[in-house]
């Protein structure tokens, strides 16, 4: 499928990847069903929560093997 960026949005991350629910969890953004994962890209939602999405984006590929 590909690798994930930052600039993916966060449902469309969830559905391609669900096991990434986990590596959102682990930086405390497990309201993954809240209004703003519908519209706010991966980079946005590590913002706000106050984490890097560099890293977030490390995590997830290196979970889904990209």
């Amino acid at each position: 499928m590909g690798k994930v960026t930052k600039d993916m949005g966060i449902l469309d991350i969830v559905q391609q990847y669900p096991e990434t629910v986990q590596i959102f969890q682990k930086y405390g953004m497990g309201c993954l069903g809240c209004a703003a994962a519908r519209f706010e890209n991966l980079e946005a939602g590590a913002k706000v929560h106050g984490f890097n999405p560099d890293d977030m984006v490390n995590d997830i590929n290196a979970l889904i093997g990209e």
